[in-house]
C-alpha cells in the first residue's frame, strides 16, 4: 500500500490569510518605528542645527513621515 506525502508552504496553506496579516502587522510596527525615532531625533535638534539641515519644525513630521515610508520601501 502505497501513500503520497505532501507538504505545503504556509504561504499556500490555510493559514496564509493570518500569515499575511501578521506580516502586516510586523512591517506597519517597523514604519512607525522608524518615524517615532527619526522625529524625536529630528526634534531634539535646535533651531540651528535644523536651519543647517534646511528644515524648520513645521517640516519635521512630513520628513519623518518620509523618512519612515522611504525605509518600508527598501
Amino acid at each position: 500500500m502505497a501513500f503520497a506525502l505532501t507538504t505545503t508552504h504556509p504561504q499556500n496553506g490555510v493559514f496564509a490569510p493570518a500569515l499575511q496579516a501578521f506580516k502586516s502587522l510586523l512591517r506597519a510596527a517597523a514604519t512607525r518605528r522608524e518615524y517615532r525615532n527619526t522625529r524625536r531625533q529630528l526634534m531634539a535638534l535646535s533651531d540651528d542645527g535644523l536651519a543647517d539641515l534646511g528644515l524648520t519644525r513645521g517640516q519635521i513630521d512630513r520628513v519623518a513621515i518620509e523618512a519612515a515610508i522611504g525605509s518600508a520601501h527598501h
